[in-house]
Parts: C-alpha cells; structure tokens; sequence
C-alpha cells in the first residue's frame, strides 16, 4: 500500500492551474486513489495592516480551488512582525482571533476548514503548541483547528508536554519530519530530514499524541535541498518507510 493522501503545496498547485484545469487537477487525485489532504498555505494571516484584504481574497481564491478538487482543509501560518518582542501575548491572541473567525466566515461556504500552524522560527508572533491551542480554542469556530509540525515544535521552544493539554478533534493535521543538528537558532526549513535521521524526539511526540487520542493524518513535511538531486519516487519511498517506523508503535496505520 502506497499514500493514501496528499497536503498540496500551494504556489505548485497555482503553477499547474497556469495550463490546466481543476477538472485535471480533480481527476490527478481521483485516477491514482490519493486524497487531498490539505492546501498549504494561506501564510502571514495577521497584522497585515492594509494588506489585509489580500489575505481574505487569497483565502476565498484557495477554498474555492479546495472546494473543487474535494480538499477538506485550508493551512493558515500566523505572521512576523517588527516590534514581535514588543507586543504584549493577550495584543497577539486578540488579532489572530479577530482574523480566524473572519477567515472561517469565508472558508464556511465552501466547506474548508482553517488548520492554524505555530512556526518555531524566532520571527514568528505565535511559536508553540500552547500558544497555537489558546488562540484556537478562544477562536472558538467549528472549522478551525491547528497543526502540530514536529520541527516547528523542537524549533520553538516549547515543551513537549504542551501536546497533552490538546483536544484531538481540534489538531486538524500532523507534519512528521526530523532536522538536522544544529543550534535551534540555525533551524530552517532546509535542515529538515527523514523522520528518525535527526534529534527531534519524535518517539515522545508521536506517544503523546497517541495519549491524547489523535489518529487522523499524518503527512511527510520537507524542505530538504539535498532530496530534491534524487529520483522523487525513491525520496517518497524512504519517506514512507522512515515515517511507518516512527508510527507504527504508536498508532494503528490503514
């Protein structure tokens, strides 16, 4: 058994739209059995001043490509800002739930759901998984929920046990990846690897995840540079075998 499911990386999916049609792109997924999972990502959803409306017209134009191909679920990354250790933690939760409740409004129509992903990068307004649940759950909206990245949350500086406090109904997606050894301030989406090649502890995350009662998706999340020189079906195999090994003790895998 192969994937069973796709998240779609966004601007490939705009580039493919250049000369071909939903309706192509539908009949991509339903010919070879994959699922979309998601669309990632609508990014940079907070404090955009003016540039606001971009955002709410990005996200109607993603939910409406979601819409057509039958994917569930639309990933929203929260901003950097200038003045980030400057603004007061209650200023933060305020915008981003003033912006998540607006962006479901939009989404709603269209039966998208809204995955809010922390990002562990020292530039980002919201950067652990305790931050993420406390903006999610003052949301307060059936079709938003959050992602739990494994190299965000090792990035970020948040505590493990941070997972043990979710609501599994609410973690909407679950990015399994490894990086490489570096300080947390050389951490980049490039020193990403296989699940189990790097230090992230992935066997207590996927435990605790586990605990709390999580068994939905989970997808294969890398920016590594030296993957992309090799053949992509074989990176897809090793990304496969190395994500079942870190699983399997932990969850049931159909």
């Amino acid at each position: 058994m192969g994937y069973q499911g796709l998240e779609l990386w966004a601007d490939k999916v705009y580039t493919y739209l250049e000369t071909h049609s939903l309706e192509e792109l539908n009949a991509l997924f339903v010919d070879n059995g994959v699922a979309p999972l998601s669309l990632n990502a609508l990014v940079f959803v907070g404090f955009r001043g003016n540039e606001y409306a971009q955002v709410q017209q990005r996200c109607k134009v993603m939910c409406e490509i979601a819409e057509a191909i039958g994917c569930p679920m639309l990933v929203t990354v929260p901003s950097p800002t200038e003045t980030r250790w400057q603004l007061p933690w209650p200023a933060v939760v305020a915008e981003y739930v003033t912006v998540l409740r607006d962006l479901a409004e939009i989404a709603a129509p269209h039966k998208v759901r809204l995955s809010f992903e922390f990002l562990g990068f020292g530039w980002c307004t919201v950067r652990t998984p305790r931050g993420a649940w406390e903006i999610v759950q003052a949301v307060d909206r059936p079709n938003v929920g959050m992602t739990v990245d494994c190299a965000h949350l090792y990035a970020g500086g948040g505590l493990i046990e941070e997972l043990d406090a979710l609501d599994p109904a609410k973690v909407f997606a679950f990015h399994l990846d490894d990086l490489e050894d570096t300080c947390k301030e050389a951490i980049t989406d490039n020193t990403r690897l296989y699940p189990g090649s790097g230090v992230i502890p992935l066997d207590e995350i996927c435990q605790r995840m586990a605990a709390i009662g999580y068994d939905d998706a989970c997808s294969i999340e890398l920016f590594q540079p030296a993957y992309w020189e090799l053949d992509p079906l074989e990176v897809a195999r090793q990304c496969r075998a190395s994500a079942l090994k870190v699983l399997s003790p932990y969850f049931s895998i159909t």
